[in-house]
């Protein structure tokens, strides 16, 4: 699903005040992690995680192995923190059309 950048710009207001639902430990990017991640994505749509690391390329990695495996879009990263969202089959978050 592609968004265009109104559609981003919607979703961005929407996750604003939504704290991280899950966040890496010191183990990193692993299965049950990324199985978190799944649920958290089907249940609200539009979630945060933080990836707490002072390595920017590890982080980018770890980001784009996330947005990869969990086939959700990539909104915006800020700090530690990424937004993203994956539109389930219920469709619980009304997106305006472009």
């Amino acid at each position: 699903m592609k968004l265009s950048n109104k559609q981003k710009q919607y979703l961005k207001g929407l996750a604003h005040p939504i704290k991280p639902v899950v966040q890496l430990g010191n183990n990193g990017l692993t299965e049950g992690v990324l199985a978190e991640i799944e649920n958290a994505l089907a249940h609200h749509e539009l979630i945060k995680v933080k990836v707490p690391t002072d390595d920017r390329d590890e982080k980018a990695l770890i980001m784009d192995a996330i947005i990869r495996e969990t086939k959700a879009e990539k909104l915006q990263t800020i700090g530690h923190v990424m937004v993203m969202f994956r539109q389930s089959d219920e469709k619980k978050i009304s997106i305006p059309k472009v």
